[in-house]
């Protein structure tokens, strides 16, 4: 271990929608973490690694804290409160451009209930004039204490060096936790199945982003030849939605596959081809045992 070297466990918390996973791509330069503007994008608690000369960072990307409405949403929240628990440091996010209120006050809450640094992240300043930043960043000083307040355009990579500059201050002298060419702690088939999922949440309507789910049933090279196969799942909790996915002959099921395989492809690093199953598996957000065979 060299002499100085810091590192540690960021968690990121924050209201769904507000940032979190684009500020994680952005800052590991990597899609590692699926983004999308619909609720529960996020469901894992996923760990992806920035390695700095100095410093390693691994930050924990958590599900936005939100009012739970089924089993699976108490889940989800379980998630971010023991990342909360358990790190060394926490990224608090709001979304700057947009009116900071009483969510972000019970993320605030919920954030102090823990005694770890926190650093309050006011992100999408580029939608914002800079009049109109200071008055967020003013509110911002009411929601809590917190060892710094910065300014950054996730999306745009503006102000992410000072951020980390600040994050590292907050680390202790520490190991390397993962080694230097590990950027994420999730299986290959976890990473496929949310690049499914999130170009389903792109293409369906409101209906669809919390009833569905997608597993990867099997990953196989075929034999002398550099193509990938990929078997995957989607589970949805009625017909009628299966019908909206699979669409009028199977065309939006169609784009789905087209579109999640450049990703995969990209991650793989190989030609793939991709098989995806519409099944129903009926009101499982309420049901722990198939919560639980989820994968959550």
């Amino acid at each position: 271990m060299n002499d100085g070297f810091k590192s540690g466990f960021v968690a990121l918390a924050g209201r769904p929608n507000v940032g979190k996973s684009t500020l994680v791509n952005s800052l590991i330069k990597k899609k590692a973490v699926i983004t999308s503007d619909k609720p529960q994008t996020t469901r894992h608690k996923i760990r992806c690694v920035l390695n700095k000369q100095n410093a390693q960072i691994i930050f924990i990307d958590t599900p936005g804290l939100h009012k739970p409405h089924d089993l699976l949403g108490e889940r989800l929240n379980e998630k971010v409160r023991s990342a909360l628990s358990e790190v060394d440091a926490t990224l608090f996010m709001v979304d700057a451009s947009q009116i900071i209120g009483k969510g972000d006050a019970f993320i605030a809450r919920e954030v102090g209930k823990f005694d770890t640094p926190t650093i309050l992240v006011l992100n999408k300043i580029d939608k914002i004039n800079e009049s109109d930043l200071s008055a967020q960043e003013e509110i911002g000083r009411d929601l809590g204490e917190f060892n710094n307040i910065i300014s950054i355009s996730a999306l745009n990579e503006n102000n992410l060096d000072t951020l980390v500059s600040e994050i590292i201050k907050l680390l202790p002298t520490g190991p390397k936790y993962y080694p230097d060419d590990v950027i994420t702690d999730q299986p290959e088939g976890v990473i496929i199945a949310e690049y499914v999922r999130e170009k389903i949440l792109e293409l369906t309507s409101e209906e669809i982003p919390h009833s569905i789910v997608v597993k990867v049933e099997n990953i196989s090279k075929r034999k002398n030849k550099d193509i990938v196969d990929v078997d995957a799942h989607v589970f949805v909790e009625r017909n009628s939605q299966k019908g909206m996915i699979i669409g009028k002959g199977g065309r939006m099921i169609k784009k789905i596959g087209q579109m999640a395989r450049v990703d995969i492809e990209n991650l793989l690093g190989s030609q793939i081809f991709l098989s995806l199953r519409v099944k129903v598996k009926k009101k499982w957000r309420k049901d722990d045992n198939l919560i639980r065979d989820m994968g959550y």
